[in-house]
Formats: C-alpha cells, sequence, structure tokens
C-alpha cells in the first residue's frame, strides 16, 4: 500500500505531515484490531528510522502532524505545548450559525484512551477554544423541524488540549460539528453521509505554529483539507471565502 502521508516539512530534528482521516496515529487499546498507523507510515518517511510523535490527532481528525526525529526534541516540544506555546489552527463544519467569534471557556472531565475506564470518577481540566465563523450557508432541506437547514465553517483555536476538546466545546454551544458520531447530530450527520457517498468528520487541523525547540526558528507548517472534506464545502456558494 502506498503511504497515506503527505510530507509538510522536515529538518535534521522534525517531520510534519498530513494525516488522512481514518488513520490512528498509533496502536490504541480499544482498536487492536488495527494494523496500519501515522506512526508507521511516518518511520517509512524516516528511512526506517524511529520517529517520535509529540501531540496526537483523533483517528477521523485529518491534517497536520508533528513527529520529532529524536528523543530529546520530542521531549522540547512537547513541553512547549504544555505551556501554551504552540498553536494550533482547525477548521469544522458546523451546525447552524455561530457568532462572528467568541471563546469558549468550559472546562471538560477528562477521557480515559482506554474506553472501558469510561465512567469512572475522571478529573475535571480547564479548556479554552477560540472560535471565528469564516462563512455561513443555508440549505432548502428539512432535516429536523425546520424547512431549511443552517451550516457555517469556522476556524477552530484550542488553547488547551484536552482529549476532543474541540468537539465536546462545539457541542457545548450547540453547534456541532458535522460528521461527529459521538457528539453531534445524527441526522445532520446521516444526510451528509448519503449526499457525498461516505461520512466523514468535519475538523482538519490546517496550521501548527511554533519556535523551532533546537534552532529557536519560528516554524508554521500548514495543510489544505482534503478533497473529502472539501467536496462537503460544496454547499457553500463560493469556496474562494476560504
Amino acid at each position: 500500500m502506498a503511504n497515506p502521508l503527505i510530507e509538510l516539512f522536515r529538518d535534521e530534528y522534525l517531520l510534519a505531515v498530513h494525516k488522512p482521516a481514518g488513520l490512528l496515529v498509533h496502536r490504541s487499546p480499544i482498536d487492536k484490531h488495527e494494523t496500519e498507523f501515522a506512526l508507521q507510515y511516518a518511520r517509512e518517511l524516516n528511512g526506517g528510522k524511529h520517529v517520535y510523535p509529540v501531540h496526537r490527532l483523533d483517528r477521523p481528525t485529518s491534517g497536520v502532524l508533528v513527529f520529532a526525529r529524536d528523543r530529546e526534541t520530542a521531549r522540547n516540544l512537547g513541553k512547549a505545548m504544555m505551556a501554551g506555546d504552540v498553536h494550533k489552527t482547525y477548521l469544522a463544519m458546523v451546525r447552524g450559525w455561530p457568532s462572528a467569534s467568541g471563546e469558549i471557556d468550559h472546562p471538560l472531565r477528562e477521557e480515559p484512551e482506554d474506553r472501558r475506564l469510561k465512567g469512572q470518577d475522571q478529573p475535571i481540566r480547564e479548556a479554552r477554544t477560540r472560535y471565528r465563523t469564516l462563512a455561513t450557508t443555508e440549505i432548502p432541506v428539512e432535516i429536523e423541524t425546520y424547512p431549511r437547514s443552517r451550516y457555517a465553517l469556522v476556524e477552530l483555536c484550542p488553547e488547551t488540549g484536552r482529549k476532543h476538546q474541540l468537539r465536546r466545546h462545539m457541542k457545548h454551544i450547540n453547534h456541532p460539528i458535522i460528521g461527529d458520531a459521538n457528539h453531534g447530530r445524527g441526522r445532520h450527520n446521516r444526510y451528509f453521509a448519503q449526499r457525498f457517498g461516505k461520512g466523514r468528520l468535519m475538523l482538519a487541523a490546517t496550521r501548527m505554529a511554533f519556535v523551532h525547540p533546537v534552532t529557536g526558528e519560528n516554524i508554521t507548517v500548514s495543510a489544505d483539507p482534503e478533497d473529502s472534506f472539501g467536496q462537503v464545502l460544496s454547499i457553500f456558494p463560493c469556496l474562494d471565502c476560504f
């Protein structure tokens, strides 16, 4: 199988790629049957040498994913992420029309990696997300109780890094992300899956900016959303707006 990762940036210390939706970053205790991971494909791009993931993307989320090529670089970039010095930008398509911009400051209970532990008492952590509405549209389709249905394309910038933070925060303000099976609205998800022949989470990591942990340079890694994301955005009248 061809390597599904697209290389975006490489130097002696870092390797940044575009991860497609549907690919796990690494082995998970709840997906033991899976045999393909972004980690193994990144290692392939790295000439078979080990790489170190410094953050994660959920399986259904596509976009920018950064690996370190040595343990010390991974440790230092990880510290920068914990300190809030790494800036991430996502695009998402949501139900309804959010306000022009805002900040969601809503603490979240930690979700354990192993779903078998869900339901056990977990700590609640602060969580903040800034958002900006880029475009809105309305289609003449009755999906819930209205004869027309509204959607928006939003830019999301998490200021903390909680598990499923963006998905949970957009649900919290009643603008769930399209295609989100756990936190979204089933009728809307099914409509877009049927209309475009395949469902997907409409969330893409499009930009990551940080100070290089070794050279001190300002690094920005960007990636356009993959084709399956762009196809759904065809419901917006002017793609050039984005």
